[in-house]
């Protein structure tokens, strides 16, 4: 007889089944209990819990570029299971194992109380006699994602990817499945819709998340990979029903191969998964809620510092003490509370390819550094400097001190990208190296903020002590956030921000240990509105870095636009605010100052869109936070003919009237909005394009 095991936590409901014959099954992952008799018995074979495929082993069916019906996955057996509690919540590992080799694996389900998702992932151990070579294992398995009400999969289920590139970072868009080429057409094929990233760049075209949406059912399933570089989701068709397969790197798409001896074990990249009632809005609310809990706790996202960075807009990369202490003395006036230095503060000239040493350039600081950096702490702000650690340039004075052992290896030779050698993070030399420059500019310097750039992808791995080159990536991955888990264990109020040409790589592996990233290197303040609106999908607004920079040439609008690109997320404010005229000057203080009264909320609020995910290519923009009582509303009129817009926000204030409503910033500028508490629709009209308000509700 079969086994059932029922699991309620936190809002999910799993239901596994486990067989007389030893296999176990998934059969229900879900907001709502699982339906009686959903599933037929003939499906049930497809509702396999992992998907692991070896060297030299078989596959069943039409597999395609699929990863189902792997071996041993489909030989794996039940050998026992716990389910206990640990400090964060409660934790479900199921064990199975293979007779015909010995490996064992134990899938691991990590509750997080107060969080309707859970984390999960797969460790795999040589118990056999013999090596076997990993090809795939999945992190999370789940088949019958459309299993809930009567419509065909083509018409209810909806995805959402958040596609990503420089300067074009988070750009949602939202598909059924046959407009990705997966129709319902027979009840399995070789087909799939499959997200990858190949690379240390782990948001080079995606986000590392999606949300999968069943509209008839009225429920949506979400996911993120937490993993700092190659990863890969597909959704494919068995047993006619769809199942997801979540992973790190495989062999077929990203290079990874890796050998497992006798007694050594593999550990999966973890991946976040949950499920809610409702629509893309309520799960990436599930979502925020589950980041703040996975987060590192750190002082830089309860505060909400001010930062101003000399780079976008302002110095280019060419600061000198000459150029600094009139843009210092400005951004203290308007109350910023970080000052960092960004890149080129360690090269006289031109400085691309000859990164690596990180010492002060002596000819941009003729009195030193420590004068300017001294001169930001004498202002009140904490000073900060700009990093690439995990590069060395072609023609870096540090290459004396280093050998090949400390790079990236293909082909026998290092690898290069944009004039740079990707330092290898598993080597104690490059870790000693790292590890001092932190301690320099710490110690010596006394800087508190560091932003840490990444400025080129490494592309597949390296093959230097590695089973394959996605294997070599792998571990230098993992080696760089323990590293990195190292330096805030030693200097736990030093803030890092994760900056990788803006936002390629987003992803929670980075963010639960960085408080703050850089969300994009996007020049044009006009073009940041939808980056700024949309950001809060892929990361806690807090978390997400929002440039603000008010051009010399630009009049009162242009300014209140960048600012409001900004106010509702964190504030990274540049431009060169010491040669803006005094009216302009106000405006950034004037919204600096309000920031500074809802930065408390902002750290709680969740986030929502009246208008639906924004892209690029929209007219109108708009985003807000809600916490509690208060609701806030940033609203840009990017262009277009039409001047006014209605904004409907009864499902986010109730169909009541607020207690109150005005626009917060820029006050003492004219604005035109009016409210319908009937239809609880807010209008606002803007009669120029680029344009850009901030409105605060109270809700009743």
């Amino acid at each position: 007889m079969s086994k059932a095991l029922g699991i309620t936590e936190n809002g999910l409901h799993l239901d596994f089944e486990i067989t007389e014959a030893g296999d176990v099954r998934l059969l229900h992952f879900g907001a709502n209990p699982k339906e009686p008799g959903i599933v037929e018995e003939a499906q049930k074979v497809g509702f396999r819990l992992m998907e692991l495929q070896l060297t030299g082993e078989d596959r069943a069916e039409y597999h395609g570029r699929t990863h189902r019906a792997t071996y041993p996955g489909l030989r794996m057996t039940y050998a026992g299971h716990s389910d206990t509690r640990n400090e964060i919540g409660r934790k479900l590992e199921m064990r199975l194992s293979d007779p015909v080799t010995g490996l064992l694996a134990v899938q691991h389900f990590q509750f997080y109380d107060g969080a309707q998702a859970l984390r999960s992932w797969t460790v795999l151990k040589n118990e056999g006699a013999d090596t076997v070579g990993i090809e795939y294992v999945s992190s999370f398995a789940l088949t019958g994602l459309d299993k809930e009400g009567a419509a065909d999969r083509d018409e209810k289920m909806k995805i959402s990817l958040a596609h990503n590139g420089w300067q074009s970072e988070l750009q949602w868009r939202t598909y059924t499945l046959p407009e990705l080429g997966l129709s319902h057409v027979i009840d399995r094929g070789s087909k799939r819709v499959s997200c990858s990233n190949t690379g240390s760049w782990s948001a080079s075209e995606h986000i590392p998340m999606a949300v999968l949406e069943n509209k008839e059912a009225g429920t949506s399933l979400f996911w993120q990979i937490e993993h700092n570089g190659s990863w890969h989701w597909e959704i494919i068709d068995q047993v006619d029903l769809l199942t997801l397969l979540i992973s790190g790197p495989t062999e077929h798409d990203n290079h990874w191969w890796k050998r497992l001896q006798p007694g050594e074990e593999f550990v999966s990249v973890p991946v976040a998964v949950g499920a809610v009632n409702g629509g893309f809005e309520q799960a990436i609310a599930e979502l925020t809620t589950y980041r703040r809990r996975i987060r590192r706790e750190n002082d830089d996202n309860r505060e909400l510092r001010v930062i101003f960075n000399d780079y976008m807009n302002c110095l280019w990369g060419s600061p000198t003490t000459a150029k600094l202490l009139p843009l210092i003395d400005a951004a203290a006036e308007v109350g910023c509370e970080y000052f960092c230095i960004d890149a080129g503060w360690y090269a006289p000239g031109e400085w691309w390819d000859g990164v690596g040493e990180w010492l002060p350039s002596s000819e941009r600081f003729p009195e030193g550094i420590k004068y300017v950096l001294d001169y930001i702490r004498g202002k009140g702000m904490i000073p900060g400097l700009w990093l690439e650690l995990e590069v060395m340039g072609i023609n870096s004075p540090k290459l004396a001190d280093a050998d090949d052992d400390w790079f990236f290896m293909r082909h026998g030779v290092r690898v290069k990208d944009r004039s740079r050698y990707q330092l290898d993070y598993r080597n104690p030399a490059v870790i000693a190296h790292s590890t001092e420059v932190i301690r320099r500019l710490v110690e010596d310097y006394g800087v508190g903020y560091i932003k840490m750039d990444y400025n080129i992808n490494a592309g597949i791995g390296t093959e230097a002590a590695a089973d394959s080159v996605g294997d070599g990536l792998l571990q230098h991955n993992r080696a760089y956030l323990a590293w990195l888990d190292g330096i805030f264990e030693r200097y736990p109020e030093l803030v890092i921000e994760n900056c990788s040409s803006g936002g390629m790589r987003m992803d929670y592996a980075m963010l639960s240990r960085h408080s703050i990233q850089s969300t994009s290197d996007q020049e044009n303040y006009a073009n940041y509105a939808a980056i700024a609106a949309s950001s809060p999908a892929a990361l806690t607004p807090e978390q997400s870095a929002i440039w603000s920079y008010p051009l010399r040439e630009g009049d009162d609008e242009e300014v209140i636009f960048n600012m409001v690109n900004a106010l509702l997320l964190r504030v990274h404010q540049s431009g060169h605010l010491a040669e803006l005229s005094p009216r302009r000057r106000d405006l950034v203080k004037e919204a600096l100052d309000y920031y500074k009264t809802i930065r408390q909320d902002i750290r709680e609020a969740l986030p929502f869109w009246p208008l639906g995910l924004p892209t690029q290519q929209d007219d109108w923009v708009s985003f807000g936070l809600r916490h509690q009582d208060r609701v806030y509303l940033a609203v840009w009129r990017v262009g277009g003919d039409a001047a006014e817009i209605q904004l409907p926000l009864g499902q986010v204030v109730g169909l009541r009237a607020t207690a109150g409503i005005r626009c917060a910033y820029p006050q003492g500028v004219d604005t035109d909005w009016s409210w319908n508490d009937e239809r609880g629709e807010l209008t606002v009209r803007l009669p120029s394009a680029k344009t850009a308000r901030l409105f605060e509700l109270r809700v009743k």
